[in-house]
């Protein structure tokens, strides 16, 4: 396939798509749900904060062990490092809450979608068969 060459047009939202993307976005990581509905921007940008407010937790979690171990050593240098911690826990809830807002997005697209798929046309039995259009076996 050539770089040029357009891209064939995304199939609509289902509802079934949209509610499992929503529950992983909002109940596993912030993102993952995200990029599987196709939303690729919004999908990395909360994953990147999310893994990045994450990492800031850990490192907060690292730090307050090492300095427990100091204390328990006799070393004791008392140094706070909440703010990492709380930075972290900021950075996290934002990603958590651009994933909500972009989940909600989502539901509210498939509701469209399903308003918008056309019914199949009815199609009459057919009459030349002479059994009203059930077949024998």
């Amino acid at each position: 396939m050539k770089a040029s060459s357009p891209r064939p047009p995304a199939k609509p939202l289902s509802r079934s798509t949209a509610r499992n993307s929503a529950l992983i976005n909002q109940l596993a990581t912030p993102g993952l749900g995200s990029l599987l509905a196709g939303r690729y921007a919004a999908g990395i940008g909360q994953l990147v904060l999310a893994l990045a407010g994450f990492g800031m937790i850990l490192g907060w979690f690292v730090l307050v062990l090492m300095q427990t171990f100091n204390d328990i050593e006799g070393q004791a240098s008392t140094k706070s490092y909440a703010w990492l911690g709380e930075a972290g826990a900021l950075t996290f809830i934002l990603s958590w809450l651009w994933a909500l807002v972009t989940s909600l997005d989502l539901l509210r697209e498939a509701g469209r979608n399903e308003n918008e798929t056309p019914s199949p046309p009815y199609l009459p039995p057919n009459e030349e068969a002479g059994d009203g259009g059930r077949r024998s076996g």
